[in-house]
């Protein structure tokens, strides 16, 4: 007896590209004129993008100048295209080609924008530091029973079911609202690790909150 399965197995096979997409994966794998050709169209594409999301994060950058401003989307748009070019693998077609390109370009600009802010205006060294949470007065005596409560068990938590690691990006993203990108770089590391610290350190707070009796999300603790 001879056993017949249907259908086919393996990993899924990617959606076939719209035609733009296609013109654009062509024109990027292809060798000499029509690759460079190509190559400059997506730049010019991808400034536009860098100089209106520059454009969006303006309060950010203070006092620096028109053309300070524009070489940051310059520069953006220049470090995208590095980048795109290089993950043309992992393109899978699943959305237009220029939208799966406009993310490596809104990155750069968020990347640039906050190293720019950091370095004419970095983060304190007391907004990394735990100094412990305040007790704010006010309403009944048996609200003010029950945050002083849940702010012993937060301090307890903090000091000690997180590493310092943890505790620092926590401090500095949830408490005194330091941008990430910031963070990211006044730590020497990149978004995805302080995501991670800062995932992990909610986790943990959680379940010290839990295991107190307070089923309260951290982030929704008044500070």
């Amino acid at each position: 007896m001879s056993l017949h399965t249907s259908g086919t197995e393996g990993p899924t096979a990617k959606p076939p590209l719209d035609d733009a997409s296609m013109r654009w994966m062509e024109g990027l794998r292809d060798e000499g004129a029509r690759r460079e050709r190509t190559v400059g169209e997506l730049r010019e594409v991808l400034l536009k993008v860098a100089r209106r999301q520059v454009h969006n994060r303006r309060a950010q950058l203070g006092y620096a100048t028109g053309p300070e401003v524009d070489d940051i989307a310059q520069q953006a748009a220049d470090d995208a295209l590095i980048a795109i070019c290089g993950a043309l693998d992992s393109f899978r077609g699943e959305s237009r080609f220029t939208t799966w390109a406009y993310k490596f370009v809104v990155f750069q600009v968020s990347a640039k924008v906050s190293h720019h802010a950091w370095q004419t205006e970095p983060p304190s060294r007391e907004e990394f530091e735990w100094g412990g949470l305040s007790d704010r007065a006010g309403g009944s005596p048996a609200e003010q029973t029950e945050r002083r409560e849940l702010l012993s068990v937060m301090t307890k938590a903090v000091k000690d079911d997180l590493t310092e690691r943890q505790r620092a990006v926590f401090v500095a993203v949830a408490l005194n609202e330091v941008p990430i990108d910031v963070v990211a770089i006044q730590l020497g590391s990149n978004r995805n690790a302080i995501y991670k610290n800062l995932f992990d350190a909610r986790r943990a707070l959680r379940n010290s909150l839990a295991a107190a009796g307070l089923s309260i999300d951290p982030d929704e603790v008044e500070i």
